[in-house]
């Protein structure tokens, strides 16, 4: 028992050890590179990048040679009778029939099979595609982690946005109470309207529904991006960098200038890919037209006695050996053949069109996600202005409201217009870095983006 309760102890100390090894505060660099190690997505393209290897090894080997080996034996129960002439024996008599049986009731045998391919245009080409396979692999990797970074960056930005908005509406909160208070008391005292009790009692109630919906949504933007990361839905995960510090991190208009090769394009690569596949099917529907030639040899040893005294040197046994070559000449195949080329080649022919089709799809998509990209920094600029404006306004309306110039329903307007300001702006300030790394994603100008 003392050693079992050691064993449990020494297995929590180690698992405790494994979970204190993973961090909990987090760049968006190191959100992304950790995410690139143990999201789900990307292990398993990973594992699908090994697959291929092991796949392109498998169809090698099939062409390489094969050693098989049979090991049979039989026991006779009942022995099969054979009836030989009468008078092929010395005391027979002419028309009758003498029972025989032939050969002892247990034999056993082994035999082994060497086997090698000389000639296969199915082999040829197959060689030849799996290594447009393991191309296809690499891709589709690279393709699942540029998705993973922008599922990483994406999250990252929507736990700070709603960080920021929790943080402002509480701000928000605080003031409006505070007018509330002062209004409550100016009117309990006969010196203000009861409509200007209500109309901040009415802000407030909104205000603090909009905190309640965002102090949820934090913690939900929180679970999204520990899923996308591959981390425990309840890990403590804290971000090392706010929205400003990102802002000023991706805002690039340099990258505007980055020259544009599209053989670096992922998608493109992955239509390049499809090509080649469509390439090598076409090769291989002309290849079944090719004869196949293959060698064999084998040698067995068969033995007529008691199988556990197979190998004793005074077994009745017997060896045999086999050399031979099986040559296979397709002749006639009512054009079954000849239709399967054609289909093969009108794929590889719909291909090149997709190819091209594809490479003006990704030209399109370079020059809008630049527009979109130049839109949300100048979005950016003009929401901050706004912001500041909106804010100049508010004070201003406030300190009317306490000196009774202004309204409760113009100090409710400039609030609101403040609010909407304050959501433009953190909205505008995640557009800029999500348009960024859509761009970025596009141009891929070493592969996969490095932060």
């Amino acid at each position: 028992m003392r050693i079992l309760r050691l064993g449990i102890i020494l297995l929590a100390g180690l698992q405790i050890g494994t979970a204190q090894d993973i961090p909990t505060q987090f760049s968006l660099e190191e959100a992304v590179k950790y995410a690139l190690e143990h999201n789900y997505s990307s292990i398993n393209a990973s594992r699908d990048l090994v697959d291929a290897q092991k796949q392109k090894w498998e169809t090698i080997a099939s062409g390489l040679p094969q050693i098989s080996g049979l090991v049979s034996y039989q026991d006779q129960i009942k022995q099969p009778v054979s009836l030989i002439p009468g008078e092929f024996f010395p005391d027979g008599e002419p028309g009758t029939f003498v029972p025989v049986v032939f050969g002892p009731p247990r034999q056993t045998s082994a035999t082994a099979t060497l086997k090698q391919q000389i000639f296969d245009g199915s082999y040829i080409v197959g060689v030849q595609a799996t290594k447009a396979f393991l191309s296809y692999s690499k891709n589709n990797k690279e393709k699942t982690d540029q998705m993973v970074l922008r599922e990483v960056v994406e999250s990252y930005g929507n736990v700070l946005l709603a960080k920021e908005s929790v943080a402002i509406l509480k701000k928000n909160i605080e003031a409006v109470e505070k007018n509330l208070f002062e209004t409550r008391k100016l009117y309990e005292n006969g010196l203000g309207e009861e409509e200007n009790v209500e109309q901040l009692e009415i802000t407030l109630g909104n205000l603090q529904n909009v905190l309640r919906s965002n102090e949820r949504l934090e913690e939900i933007t929180l679970q999204m991006l520990n899923i996308v990361m591959g981390l425990p839905l309840e890990h403590p995960t804290e971000l090392s960098q706010d929205l400003d510090e990102l802002v000023a991190q991706e805002s690039r208009p340099d990258l505007l200038d980055t020259s544009f090769e599209i053989e670096n394009n992922v998608d493109f690569k992955l239509v390049q890919n499809l090509n080649e596949q469509r390439y090598y099917e076409w090769k291989l529907a002309r290849s079944r037209a090719l004869p196949t030639l293959n060698a064999f040899i084998n040698y067995g040893r068969t033995g007529f006695d008691d199988p556990f005294s197979y190998f004793d040197s005074s077994t009745q046994s017997f060896e045999s050996s086999i050399l031979g070559f099986d040559l296979s000449i397709p002749i006639f195949s009512s054009l079954g053949r000849s239709a399967s080329t054609q289909r093969a080649k009108i794929a590889m022919e719909k291909a090149k069109t997709q190819l091209e089709e594809t490479r003006q799809k990704i030209n399109l998509q370079l020059e809008q996600a630049k527009s979109e990209f130049t839109l949300a920094i100048d979005s950016y600029q003009t929401s901050k202005k706004n912001l500041s404006l909106a804010e100049r306004i508010e004070t201003k309306n406030e300190i009317k409201y306490s000196e009774g110039i202004a309204s409760s329903f113009e100090l409710r307007q400039a609030q609101t217009q403040l609010y909407t300001a304050q959501q433009e702006y953190l909205q505008a300030m995640i557009d800029v870095i999500n348009k960024k790394t859509a761009l970025e994603t596009i141009l891929n100008p070493e592969g996969l983006i490095q932060y």
